[in-house]
C-alpha cells in the first residue's frame, strides 16, 4: 500500500528543497519526522508538513499504523517561475527569477 501527499507551489527553489528531501528518503516515517525537527532550514518545515499529511492520509484512508510506515519516495520538483526585472546600468534591465517547487512524498508499509 502506497500513500502520497503533494504540496504545490512552495515559494522556494527546488534545489534548496532537494537538500532536505534527500535526507529523509528511505527512513521510517516517525524517524524522518524527528530528523526534520532538528534541521534548521525553512525548507524542513515545508517537508515536515507534507510528511505529516502523507502519514495522516495513510492512517485515515487506509488504516495504516504510523510505526509501520516508511518514506518510499520524497521528491522536490520545479514549479512555475515568476519573472521580475530590476533596473541595471545604462537603462537596461536584469532578470530576477522567483522560483517555486512542488513537494511529493510517498509512504508505504512494505
Amino acid at each position: 500500500m502506497q500513500v502520497q501527499a503533494i504540496t504545490k507551489n512552495v515559494r522556494m527553489s527546488a534545489q534548496k528543497m532537494r537538500e532536505v528531501v534527500r535526507q529523509i528518503q528511505g527512513l521510517p516515517a516517525l524517524q524522518a519526522q524527528a530528523v526534520l525537527k532538528v534541521i534548521p532550514r525553512k525548507s524542513a518545515r515545508f517537508v515536515a508538513k507534507t510528511l505529516s499529511s502523507a502519514i495522516a492520509n495513510a492512517e485515515n484512508n487506509n488504516g495504516a499504523k504510523p510505526e509501520s510506515l516508511r518514506v518510499k519516495e520524497a521528491v522536490a520538483g520545479q514549479a512555475t517561475t515568476m519573472k521580475r526585472f530590476t533596473p541595471k546600468a545604462r537603462g537596461s534591465a536584469g532578470p530576477i527569477l522567483k522560483r517555486n517547487c512542488h513537494i511529493k512524498i510517498t509512504v508505504s508499509d512494505e
